[in-house]
């Protein structure tokens, strides 16, 4: 079975981004983040409302750190330390090596690549350093940037659920993306 350690924070680094670990003072950006309906528009979750929502998200994400269970990081760019986005790997199933990509990025930062390039780092990292064999991602099948950042990172789509979740009194499609170790390897 895989063992996880996330201790020292892993501190990682892209050509334009860095990725840190979340802090209180990024209370403000994450319910920028989380509270933003069209930001939030294809994750079902309920909005957070105030700063204490925002303190106890960044409080689940760096609990998962600690038990070395799963990690996600704060994104920033690399001439600021404002936390633009949140990206990581949770569900993670040490037992078959395995485990979910989940991102978000500030509107403001939509388009210019960024979660492309964040993927990518993310990527190598959860590879080549905690030695996954599978990353899978579950996204909103009407999410179609999302896909086309799965499909840049060399993901291939596994399975279309048709109306098999219900949010906000609809049903809507998942889409499970995922990619292998020697898939990725094969795209360097």
């Amino acid at each position: 079975m895989l063992q996880l350690n996330f201790s020292p924070f892993p501190n990682l680094t892209s050509e334009r981004l860095n990725f840190r670990k979340l802090n209180d003072n990024d209370a403000p950006e994450i319910l920028k983040l989380r509270g933003d309906s069209e930001t939030m528009k294809f994750i079902p979750r309920p909005l957070a409302t105030s700063i204490e929502d925002a303190l106890a998200h960044i409080k689940i994400i760096n609990d998962k750190i600690d038990e070395n269970s799963d990690i996600n990081w704060a994104v920033t760019l690399k001439e600021s330390d404002k936390c633009i986005g949140i990206m990581g790997f949770y569900r993670s199933q040490p037992e078959n090596y395995r485990t979910e990509l989940g991102y978000m990025i500030l509107p403001e930062y939509w388009g210019k690549g960024f979660v492309t390039e964040a993927v990518k780092t993310l990527l190598n990292y959860a590879f080549n350093t905690l030695q996954f064999h599978s990353i899978e991602a579950v996204i909103d099948a009407r999410h179609l940037a999302s896909e086309r950042v799965l499909q840049k990172n060399g993901f291939r789509k596994e399975a279309h659920f048709v109306e098999d979740f219900f949010y906000n009194n609809e049903f809507t499609d998942t889409v499970k993306y995922g990619i292998l170790k020697r898939e990725y390897n094969a795209l360097l």
